[in-house]
């Protein structure tokens, strides 16, 4: 890659999307394919490529975006943990309009509790080492891409012994969430475009068992136009033949291996266990969590706290959304009660949400 306008070069589009056309002219039946990531969510609706595909080519927004699923009972317990005496809570910026069940992380911060943004967790190092006499819980959110960062973070803690630092892990594992929406009757998914961010790290062998199982095609995108409309194209042709394969066309940033230093980082500070994920429920082994060896910068096992009963905003169908099931248009709230100045709920938050891609380009 030379310049990043080549992956935006009009010439080229026209040809892949005429080699779409071309594609399913004579294909009569409907051809759902779904997206998990919330950057290629948000470049979909920027480059307005959905409406430059055919009408029998149908995408679907999914669980792509990390702030989106974490669910209610994360964000109630995040705000409990800002509560505790001489206590920092550090967030990623989009964490803070997300609203849990009674209140946000910006609304609690309002009222004097010490919540700040950061944009690494490295950044709560020098914090913990400036502030001895307070603790430093940092919200540990995002995929398999955020996961080995927050892992490091948690060994040069320990390195260098500081005391007061701790990590409430809310990481989530990509491919077993594509595996529950496979096997959703109510979701039909004839392909999936696979994360580019998070393939850099996981590589392609964890989709493997989507096109062997269920015989659905994988192609692990880049996030330029080009890039999309490839994948787009690469699906609806495997798609169409019945073919289940996983394809990276993202050849640039994605080996078929992965990180292997980042996973073994990841998977030296964290176990698998089962997760709650917005609108979808409980997913075996979807999560992280410290491992005992280190759980000593565990908040959940450092700080015990009394919890509320969680609830949902009413009306919101964000649930739904990431599942696929329905799109922002659906919902009675979208762009009008429900909007990026008054979110009610996280998919309207992110950056990476589905609702903020449609209400900022597909309105």
């Amino acid at each position: 890659m030379k310049y990043i306008q080549e992956y935006r070069n009009p010439e080229i589009i026209k040809r892949i999307l005429s080699e779409i056309e071309e594609e399913v002219k004579n294909y009569s039946g409907i051809i759902n394919l779904m997206e998990v990531c919330g950057t290629h969510t948000m470049q979909i609706g920027k480059f307005g490529i959905r409406k430059l595909l055919p009408e029998n080519i149908n995408l679907l927004s999914g669980p792509g975006c990390p702030v989106c699923v974490s669910p209610n009972s994360y964000i109630d317990k995040a705000i409990e943990f800002s509560k505790i005496k001489n206590t920092v809570v550090a967030t990623f910026g989009d964490m803070m309009k997300v609203p849990g069940s009674y209140s946000s992380l910006e609304k609690e911060k309002s009222k004097g509790y010490d919540i700040r943004v950061v944009y690494s967790s490295i950044d709560c190092i020098k914090m913990a080492e400036e502030n001895p006499d307070k603790n430093i819980i940092f919200l540990g959110i995002g995929f398999e891409t955020t996961a080995p960062v927050v892992a490091s973070t948690i060994k040069i803690a320990n390195s260098k012994k500081i005391k007061n630092f701790y990590v409430f892990s809310g990481h989530k594992l990509i491919p077993p969430a594509m595996e529950i929406l496979v096997e959703d009757e109510e979701v039909e998914i004839d392909g999936f475009i696979c994360p580019g961010h998070v393939s850099t790290i996981i590589g392609s062998k964890p989709y493997n068992f989507i096109a062997e199982k269920y015989n659905i095609p994988c192609v692990i995108a880049g996030f330029e136009p080009v890039d999309i409309l490839h994948a787009i194209y690469l699906l609806v042709k495997k798609s169409i033949a019945g073919e289940g394969e996983v394809i990276i066309q993202y050849r640039r940033a994605v080996r078929e291996e992965g990180n292997k230093i980042a996973l073994e980082t990841m998977n030296e500070i964290f176990d698998t266990v089962s997760s709650e994920w917005r609108g979808i429920g409980v997913i075996e082994k979807s999560g992280l969590k410290i491992k005992k060896e280190f759980k000593e910068f565990d908040a959940e096992e450092k700080f015990k706290i009394e919890m509320k009963e969680t609830k949902e905003p009413e009306g919101c169908i964000c649930g739904e959304i990431l599942k696929g099931k329905k799109k922002p248009n659906d919902c009675k709230l979208f762009a009008s009660f429900c909007n990026p100045e008054n979110p009610v709920g996280p998919c309207m938050v992110s950056s990476e949400g589905t609702c903020a891609a449609y209400y900022r380009y597909e309105r």
